[in-house]
C-alpha cells in the first residue's frame, strides 16, 4: 500500500467528507416531506470497497453509526452489484434500524472496478403500518409497523425497476410524498457517485483506494493513542427506559464497561431480554451508541470512521432486547432504547473521564405522529417529528435548552411550513421553565408543545421516554424533571397520555408534549469550580 504524506493524507480525508456533506445539501434541498427538507432527518456517508465506513457528514448519529451495520450485510445477500444498480433496504434485521429509516446504496465504478459505495438513510414520515407516521405507540410485531423492505434492487444498470417502485408506494399512506423523498435519496447517491469519479480521476483509481485503507489506519492509531490515556479499569453503570409501549415494566439495561491499552469493552450483561413491546433495538441501534458515545470521548477531531470501531468490542447476551430478533416489535429501538444506551454509556464513561462528560440529557426524543385525511384536499397526510428538551449540565458550562441531543440531531419544524402543510395548528411552543437539573452547570429546559388537530378526526402516536425515570444529574447536579403527555379536549379539559401510545383525537382537540430537562452537573454550592453558570438557551 502506499505511504501517504500527512498533507495528501489530510486532503483527501477532507474531499471525501466534503462529498458526504454534499449529499446531505443535496437531499435537504430536493426532498418532499417536512421531516427530511425542514428538519435534515436523513444523513449520508461513504463506504469503501469492502463496506468499511469511510466518511460521514454530522448528520444523525442513530443513522451514521448503524449504517455501519447495514451496507456489509445488505450486499452480502445480493449478487454482485453493477454500474447503476441501486439497493433499497428498510428490514431491521438486515438494515440495522426500524422501518421508517430507508437506506439506499449504489456502487461507485471507474471502468469495470468498483471502488466504494455511496448510501443515504432518510426517515420517511410513513411507510404503512397500523398506524400513520408508522411508529404506533403499542405494537408487539415488526408486521403492525409498515412495509418490510428486503435487500432489492430499485434501479438496475440505471433502470427504475418500476414495479419495485409501485409496490412499496401501494403499501403507504402518502405515495406522492414517498416517490420525491424517496428520488432526493437517489439524487444524493448520484452526486457522490460523479464526485468520488473526480477524486479518482484526480488522484488515481490506486491512490483513492490506498488513501481510504489509509485514513481507516489513522483513525485506529489515534483511537489507540487515546486508549493509552485512560485509566485502565472496569466501570459499571445502569440505566432504564420507563416501560415497553406493551406493560408498565420497566427495561433495564446494564452496562460494564473494560478499558484495556489496546481496547474498550462494552458488555450488557444482565439487560433486559427481549420486550412483547417495540423499545426492542436491533445489534445495528446497540453498536451506533456505542460509536456515537465513543466519538464524545476521543479527541473531537479523530475522524469518525470503522477504523475506530476495530479497537471496540461489544458482548450482547443472547436474547437480550438490545440485538431482537424477528418478528419483534422494533420502532421505539431506534427513538428511545437508543437514546437511554447513551445515557448508560456516558454515565460509565463520566467515572474516568469527568472533564469530557455532561449530565444526562432529556434521554427521549418524544416523537410525535399525526395523521388522517386533510379536510382541505381529501388526501391523506402523515405529520412526523421528533421533539427537543434539555441537555445535561456540561464540565464547561450549563446545558442547551430546547434541543436535540445524543441520538438525534434534527431541527425542528417550523411553525410557518407545519400549519401550511398539514390541517393541524400549534398552539403553544415555549421553554418549560424549571424543568432543568440544578447544578454548578446546570441542566438545559424542555420545551412544550401543543398541536390542534383542525375540523377532522386524526390519529396521534407518541413513542416518549423519560415520563418516569428523570435524567440523571453528574457529581451531585440534580435530576432533570421528567416529561408529560396529556390531550386536552375542545372544553378545555385535560388528560395524561403513557408515553407510547395511539389515540385518536376529535376535531379541535389537542395534544401537549413537555419534554424532559437535562441533569445538572456538579453542586450547586461548588463554588471552588468557578462562576455559577445559568442554563443556556438553544
Amino acid at each position: 500500500m502506499k505511504t501517504f504524506d500527512p498533507i495528501t493524507l489530510e486532503v483527501l480525508r477532507n474531499a471525501l467528507e466534503a462529498t458526504s456533506q454534499e449529499m446531505g445539501i443535496v437531499l435537504k434541498l430536493t426532498s418532499f416531506s417536512p421531516n427530511i427538507k425542514e428538519r435534515m432527518d436523513a444523513s449520508c456517508a461513504l463506504f469503501d470497497a469492502n463496506s468499511q465506513l469511510i466518511a460521514q457528514a454530522e448528520h444523525v448519529p442513530v443513522h451514521l453509526g448503524s449504517m455501519q451495520r447495514a451496507v456489509g450485510p445488505t450486499l452480502a445477500t445480493l449478487d454482485p452489484l453493477e454500474p447503476g444498480d441501486v439497493v433499497i433496504v428498510n428490514d431491521p434485521f438486515v438494515g440495522g434500524a426500524h422501518l421508517p429509516d430507508i437506506t439506499l446504496i449504489a456502487p461507485v465504478f471507474i471502468g469495470d472496478d468498483c471502488i466504494a459505495y455511496v448510501a443515504s438513510r432518510a426517515h420517511h414520515s410513513d411507510v404503512g403500518g397500523i398506524e400513520p407516521g408508522s411508529m404506533p405507540g403499542n405494537s408487539t410485531s415488526i408486521f403492525q409497523e409498515g412495509i418490510i423492505i428486503p435487500p432489492i434492487r430499485l434501479y438496475r444498470r440505471g433502470v427504475e425497476q418500476t414495479d419495485i417502485m409501485k409496490m412499496i408506494l401501494a403499501n403507504v399512506r402518502t405515495q406522492e410524498e414517498r416517490k420525491g423523498d424517496l428520488n432526493a435519496q437517489l439524487a444524493a447517491l448520484r452526486v457522490g457517485i460523479v464526485r468520488l469519479q473526480e477524486l479518482a480521476e484526480r488522484f488515481g483509481v490506486a491512490t483513492l483506494r490506498d488513501g481510504m485503507a489509509a485514513i481507516l489506519d489513522y483513525s485506529e492509531r489515534r483511537m489507540i493513542r487515546r486508549l493509552a490515556e485512560l485509566p485502565r479499569g472496569t466501570w459499571e453503570s445502569e440505566d432504564c427506559l420507563d416501560d415497553d409501549g406493551s406493560s408498565d415494566e420497566p427495561v433495564r439495561i446494564k452496562l460494564r464497561v473494560d478499558v484495556t491499552p489496546e481496547c474498550m469493552g462494552f458488555d450488557f450483561e444482565g439487560t433486559s431480554a427481549q420486550r412483547p413491546g417495540n423499545v426492542n433495538a436491533v445489534a445495528g441501534m446497540t453498536f451506533s451508541a456505542v460509536f456515537y458515545c465513543m466519538k464524545i470521548l476521543m479527541d473531537a477531531s479523530l475522524p469518525p470512521n470503522a477504523g475506530v470501531m476495530r479497537r471496540v468490542d461489544i458482548r450482547i447476551p443472547p436474547g437480550c432486547f438490545l440485538d431482537a430478533v424477528r418478528p419483534a416489535a422494533v420502532c421505539a429501538g431506534n427513538t428511545e432504547t437508543t437514546q437511554r444506551l447513551a445515557d448508560t454509556i456516558l454515565r460509565a464513561f463520566a467515572q474516568f473521564a469527568p472533564e469530557r462528560i455532561a449530565a444526562a440529557s432529556q434521554g427521549t426524543m418524544n416523537l410525535i405522529g399525526i395523521g388522517g385525511t386533510d379536510p382541505r384536499n381529501g388526501k391523506p397526510y402523515t405529520y412526523i417529528e421528533t421533539i427537543g428538551g434539555g441537555q445535561g449540565g456540561r464540565p464547561m458550562g450549563p446545558g442547551m435548552s430546547a434541543v436535540h441531543a445524543n441520538m438525534s440531531n434534527t431541527l425542528n419544524t417550523p411553525i410557518e411550513a407545519l400549519e401550511i402543510s398539514y390541517p393541524l395548528r400549534v398552539e403553544r411552543y415555549e421553554l418549560r421553565g424549571g424543568s432543568g437539573g440544578k447544578g454548578h452547570h446546570d441542566g438545559g429546559e424542555g420545551v412544550i408543545r401543543a398541536l390542534k388537530v383542525l375540523d377532522h378526526e386524526a390519529r396521534v402516536s407518541l413513542s416518549s421516554d423519560r415520563r418516569r425515570f428523570a435524567p440523571y444529574g453528574l457529581h451531585g447536579g440534580g435530576e432533570g424533571c421528567v416529561g408529560r403527555n396529556g390531550l386536552q379536549a375542545v372544553d378545555g379539559e385535560k388528560q395524561p397520555l403513557k408515553g407510547k401510545c395511539s389515540v385518536t383525537l376529535a376535531a379541535g382537540e389537542t395534544v401537549i408534549v413537555e419534554t424532559p430537562g437535562g441533569g445538572g452537573w456538579g453542586r450547586a454550592e461548588a463554588g471552588a469550580l468557578g462562576p455559577k453558570s445559568r442554563q443556556g438557551k438553544g
